[in-house]
């Protein structure tokens, strides 16, 4: 089954075109990794995809639904998917818990019992079910990263959309915020992300898309792609971080 399907997808910010005739299938249990330079159209895919930024040509499916139909609810969009900025984003006038139940209680109407219950599950499977009735300044950026994944999958989204999320962290905090990440690919999670962490991609991706200036150069099964590129702008791209 495809979760997000992209069909010739133009983006432009006024004269500058982000997003070029992008074509793109995601398929369910799917993990896909969005590589390439500062610029190339990562992010805006991710924030196209997500209804928050327009489309300026074709169209955006999420589970054969186009919902780059003027007449969608784009509120009830946002609410099948999951996403995570880099930022945190996290509500600071909220405790923990308030912050991971708030779209379960007040977009999904969830029971505030219920919508905790899962939390506090969803919390100790993290290691931060002590820190559930604590404020999001108390914690370290590692923490408040995971407790921002735990608030997007906490409504069982159709799809999770990851945007830079390590990018902000101290290196020792990656590593903690990436193994969350690994757990949901192994329990099923649609995952497309945007990163810079190669490793990470090779070993936990499905699939490695490659984006320059707005457009798609390659993509491929993650450690194919990462190993030996086929198209000479990758290989220019991946040789920065082989020479790192």
């Amino acid at each position: 089954m495809t979760v997000l399907s992209l069909r010739g997808v133009w983006c432009a910010f006024g004269d500058h075109e982000v997003l070029r005739g992008v074509d793109l299938d995601v398929e369910r249990h799917e993990v896909v990794a969005l590589i390439g330079a500062s610029g190339s159209g990562k992010s805006t895919l991710l924030r196209t995809a997500s209804l928050l930024e327009h489309v300026d040509d074709g169209q955006i499916l999420l589970g054969g639904e186009d919902i780059t139909d003027p007449r969608v609810d784009a509120d009830a969009v946002r609410a099948r998917i999951g996403t995570v900025f880099q930022s945190y984003n996290l509500f600071p006038h909220l405790s923990v818990l308030d912050n991971v139940t708030l779209a379960a209680r007040v977009v999904h109407r969830v029971p505030r019992r219920d919508a905790e219950a899962r939390a506090l599950s969803l919390l100790e499977g993290i290691g931060l079910a002590g820190k559930a009735r604590a404020y999001p300044d108390t914690l370290s950026g590692g923490q408040q990263q995971r407790v921002a994944i735990v608030r997007a999958i906490a409504t069982d989204p159709e799809l999770l959309l990851l945007d830079e999320i390590t990018s902000a962290l101290d290196p020792e905090l990656v590593g903690e915020v990436l193994d969350l990440v690994r757990s949901l690919k192994e329990n099923g999670s649609t995952i497309v992300m945007a990163t810079h962490e190669m490793a990470f991609a090779r070993d936990v991706a499905d699939r490695v898309v490659f984006l320059d200036q707005g457009g798609i150069v390659e993509q491929g099964p993650a450690r194919e792609l990462l190993a030996a590129p086929r198209e000479a702008r990758t290989r220019e791209f991946l040789a920065r971080f082989r020479s790192s």
